[in-house]
């Protein structure tokens, strides 16, 4: 069970490992959109958007539900959510430690 939760993991982020997929999820934390939404407000071009939408539904990551000739996207679990608000969490972590090597450093250059 364990290596099988690990390759479900591994799936699972490589999933997200793209730019244009984690604009797609927050854009759809804040609520469902069809393709044209999506494409209007990341700024791409519609087969680039359905290609990373296709990707994610074949994750299970987002739903798409035919309403009439659209399609509507949603995430499938909002616990993606809170994944996306960690994930910027622990960015912020870095930025913060990197900040402060970088001040040390600029404190011992001033030093010298």
């Amino acid at each position: 069970m364990n290596l099988e939760m690990q390759r479900f993991k591994a799936e699972f982020f490589k999933a997200l490992a793209h730019p244009l997929r984690i604009k797609i999820l927050e854009l759809l934390a804040d609520g469902d959109k069809n393709v044209n939404e999506i494409q209007n407000l990341v700024g791409s071009e519609g087969s680039a958007v359905s290609q990373h939408l296709t990707v994610l539904r074949a994750k299970n990551i987002v739903t798409g539900t035919k309403d009439g000739n659209r399609v509507i996207y949603s995430l499938r679990d909002p616990m993606i959510i809170e994944l996306l608000s960690v994930a910027r969490q622990i960015f912020n972590n870095h930025l913060v430690d990197t900040i402060t090597m970088l001040d040390k450093f600029i404190d011992t250059e001033n030093e010298e």
